[in-house]
């Protein structure tokens, strides 16, 4: 019986802790993606009912601001207004252009568990050098948009063509391989630290803390995007009221 050598007996030790922190790693990447997908999926139910209610409500107050600016040429600050009213209407209507079809934000545990795999492979920044970081990149990028779409075939074939890839195969020796883990270990670590630190800026974001008063408003009976849409309904009425005067007060100049 061959008796294990203290490198190999390190390096066995060094493997269970990197084999613990890549699982640990998977698990927090996934859910930093899984509330991506959800603050996503939020922002366009939100542009949907309310931008687009915001959206409308900007463009009959840039028409206010032009026909004001109309009516008082010599208004410097009336000019500047129109201008400013105009390029924020357009603004908006970008935004809720987005709006589309929400994202697989409630994911199957088959999904999740391919995911976490996935992450836990090929995560960029476990890569060694610059150029396998960027082949990393790539496929995680990918392999985020299929979570967030729900693609599980779109998952299994970016882990198989990782598998198969020569970058997958181990280099040889006892010294390499604890070289390896060991700075696998604290890239590990560090990616660790930076997901925790872009879970808590999303919590503190103000797409979070409206998602949470929607969840509240929600539990209570109450719809609060539908309850935002109905106050912009009456200011859209109030303006529109205004711009028709605006409008008579034009033709009547002319």
């Amino acid at each position: 019986m061959c008796k294990i050598t203290p490198e190999e007996l390190e390096l066995e030790n060094k493997q269970a802790q990197l084999a613990a922190l890549e699982a640990a790693l998977a698990e927090r990447e996934l859910e930093l993606t899984t509330l991506e997908a959800r603050l996503h999926a939020f922002e366009r139910e939100y542009l949907r009912v309310v931008g687009v209610r915001y959206g409308k409500l900007e463009e009959i107050e840039a028409e206010i601001a032009k026909y004001l600016a109309f009516l008082h040429p010599k208004d410097e600050i009336a000019g500047k207004q129109a201008v400013l009213a105009s390029e924020k209407a357009q603004m908006s209507k970008r935004a809720c252009s987005r709006a589309s079809s929400p994202p697989n934000s409630h994911p199957g545990e088959s999904l999740k568990k391919l995911y976490r795999e996935v992450a836990k492979r090929i995560h960029p920044d476990l890569a060694t050098d610059e150029v396998e970081r960027l082949r990393r990149q790539k496929l995680m990028a990918l392999a985020n948009q299929a979570y967030e779409n729900g693609d599980k075939q779109k998952l299994e074939a970016i882990l198989h063509q990782w598998e198969h890839s020569p970058e997958f195969v181990k280099g040889e020796g006892i010294a390499a391989e604890l070289i390896r883990a060991i700075r696998k270990i604290a890239q590990v670590r560090e990616r660790l630290n930076a997901i925790e630190t872009e879970i808590n800026t999303l919590k503190q974001s103000e797409l979070y803390l409206l998602r949470d008063k929607a969840i509240d408003a929600g539990i209570e009976g109450r719809d609060l995007l539908a309850e935002m849409a109905y106050q912009l309904n009456k200011k859209i009425a109030r303006a529109k009221g205004w711009l028709e005067k605006l409008r008579t007060n034009v033709g009547v100049c002319a």
